[in-house]
């Protein structure tokens, strides 16, 4: 049987620990788990993908929106809602 050392913050260690405790399953059950999963999928076993909201297409259209509204007034809401311009 290996060992397997690996560094992770302390604060999600600990409320990682609190669902696998719910589970009942323990944090190393757990990580033995994913890495089977990891060899059956050939790969990572869930879909990894960035976030739109921060994608460099959408925070420029924000800040336009943003530069509007400083200029013209308006809500938040409007900042928000698609521009046809």
């Amino acid at each position: 049987m290996a060992n397997l050392n690996i560094r992770v913050d302390d604060t999600l260690k600990q409320q990682a620990e609190l669902i696998f405790s719910d589970l009942g399953i323990s944090l190393s059950a757990a990580t033995t788990m994913f890495l089977k999963q990891v060899v059956r999928y050939n790969g990572i076993p869930f879909e990894l993908r960035a976030d739109p909201f921060y994608s460099a297409e959408n925070q420029a259209r924000l800040m336009v929106s943003k530069e509007r509204m400083e200029k013209n007034g308006g809500t938040i809401h409007e900042l928000i809602e698609v521009d046809d311009d």
